[in-house]
């Protein structure tokens, strides 16, 4: 998991955090670009998910064996860190 900011900052300019989501949210291909594992700097989920909305990024992330609660992840638990 990483956030939008993580994202941003690796790009240089940690303002671009929604940028970041909005290009997200235009994702042509979820399995190229695996946006779902993509949330929020609190760890929520995004409810305009572009593939299928909060409940499919839902979904796709228990599938995976990360752990939803109210459709926020544990950051502390799953977020990528370097």
């Amino acid at each position: 998991m990483v956030t939008y900011l993580q994202i941003a900052e690796f790009l240089g300019n940690k303002k671009l955090a929604r940028v970041v989501g909005n290009i997200l949210h235009n994702n042509p291909d979820e399995n190229k670009y695996p946006c779902y594992k993509v949330v929020n700097s609190k760890g929520k989920l995004s409810e305009n998910f572009a593939f299928g909305g909060i409940e499919k990024q839902k979904e796709k992330l228990e599938k995976e064996g990360i752990e939803v609660i109210n459709y926020f992840v544990d950051l502390n638990k799953y977020q990528y860190k370097e």
